[in-house]
C-alpha cells in the first residue's frame, strides 16, 4: 500500500520542473512496485520452472 511518506518521496525526487504526467507515471511505477512486493510478500509467485513450463504451452 501506498503511504502519504512515500508518496512525498517520490514527488520531492522530481525535478523542478515537471508536469502532471510526470507525477502520475511516477506513482504508477510505485503502485506497481508496491504491488509487486506485496505478491512476492504472499507467496503468489512462480518459480522459473513454473514459467518455463507456462512459456513452452504459450508458445506451442
Amino acid at each position: 500500500m501506498l503511504t502519504k511518506e512515500k508518496i512525498k518521496t517520490t514527488i520531492d525526487s522530481l525535478p523542478d520542473n515537471f508536469t502532471i504526467e510526470d507525477i502520475i507515471e511516477e506513482l504508477i511505477v510505485l503502485d506497481k512496485i508496491e504491488q509487486g512486493l506485496n505478491d512476492v510478500k504472499e507467496g503468489r509467485v512462480y518459480s522459473t520452472e513454473e514459467v518455463k513450463k507456462r512459456l513452452d504451452k504459450w508458445l506451442k
